[in-house]
């Protein structure tokens, strides 16, 4: 029988040495007993994959919003690229692929409906600003509440690395590293793939020199990208790419920032206009209206205040939940 403490073991004896050992991590906030059969970090996993907040991912937008073709991305599906990729790299790496992967699946917790424009939207709308990496720490510290305690009370590691997959910091993890690279590697990618089928651009408009370097088709891409990342990682203190492939990947990101993220084509697909009027609207009526702060977010209210509590509420919806509230709130009952 595998328990706890042979799993421990085991990482001493196949994982480098520059792996997180589950044995060695900085632990919770508040301590817990330790699971018979679980590490720390795989207890971690579990717990983001039980969560509310993971569940909701499955209706909450990537880039295109309510697209009909099934085929387009979610903000879970984008999640769930981003474990694979990551956790391939760990493997190969020879690093903690159960701290990678937890990483990996609570790093978007936080994201808000309707994608990056409704991320857009509350940074501008709320004070203080908004940024999912740290919404996600929220999320995991704060707005997953259970019977036992506020907050799934995640590691240490985990917490650093989710907080950490975006923006100026450098996780103190090796595998943290490796989905803050990871995550670029995914949505860049995968967001080509969706942004073709769409018709908003076409296979032939990619850079020529980042094609060159990265290959033609997606799957190539992704394949040298990973190899890559582990040939230049290799026995180093400090995940990365190799130069020229870093500037290849940055030229495609760069370009879809241009063409697709930021284009005045795609913010009419995606309603932008709409987009704002739904959050804010929303925003301005709670805030307006504290008593009818729902549920666990009432707890949030008395603790953290009435603005913040409504940003959290905010920012956990799906897109077809704001719809639907928007709907119920502001569309007379006859013209629905």
């Amino acid at each position: 029988m595998l328990d706890r403490v042979k799993c421990e073991q085991r990482e001493y004896e196949i994982l480098s040495p520059l792996a997180a050992k589950a044995a060695e991590t900085k632990g919770r906030e508040f301590p817990e007993k330790m699971c018979d059969f679980r590490t720390e970090y795989q207890r971690d996993r579990d717990r983001i994959i039980h969560s509310k907040a993971f569940r909701r991912l499955m209706h909450k937008t990537q880039v295109f919003l309510a697209p009909e073709d099934d085929h387009y991305r979610t903000r879970l599906t984008h999640t769930v690229e981003v474990s694979q990729v990551s956790r391939t790299c760990a493997r190969i790496l020879m690093l903690n692929e159960d701290l990678t992967e937890a990483i990996a699946l609570g790093h978007d917790l936080g994201h808000t409906p309707f994608g990056h424009a409704g991320e857009t939207v509350l940074a501008k709308i709320h004070p203080g600003g908004f940024a999912h990496n740290e919404q996600s720490l929220r999320t995991v510290d704060c707005i997953e509440d259970t019977a036992r305690r506020r907050g799934l009370n995640l590691t240490y590691e985990v917490r650093d690395g989710i907080v950490n997959h975006r923006g100026s910091g450098v996780p103190c993890t090796l595998e943290g590293q490796i989905v803050n690279i990871c995550d670029r590697i995914a949505y860049t990618n995968h967001d080509i793939d969706d942004a073709i089928r769409s018709g908003i651009i076409r296979k032939k408009d990619l850079p020529q020199h980042a094609i060159d370097i990265l290959g033609t088709e997606h799957s190539d891409r992704i394949n040298n990208l990973i190899v890559d990342l582990c040939k230049n990682s290799e026995g180093k203190d400090r995940i990365s790419l190799s130069p020229d492939i870093h500037d290849a990947l940055m030229e495609l990101r760069s370009f879809m920032f241009a063409n697709v993220y930021n284009s005045k084509q795609v913010q009419a697909v995606t309603s932008m206009r709409k987009v704002e009027v739904i959050i804010s609207s929303l925003y301005d009526y709670y805030i307006n209206h504290p008593d009818e702060i729902p549920g666990i977010y009432k707890k949030i209210q008395e603790i953290d205040g009435t603005e913040v509590a409504v940003k959290d509420f905010i920012a956990g919806m799906t897109d077809r939940f704001a719809l639907n509230l928007y709907d119920k709130l502001f569309v007379p009952h006859g013209w629905r």
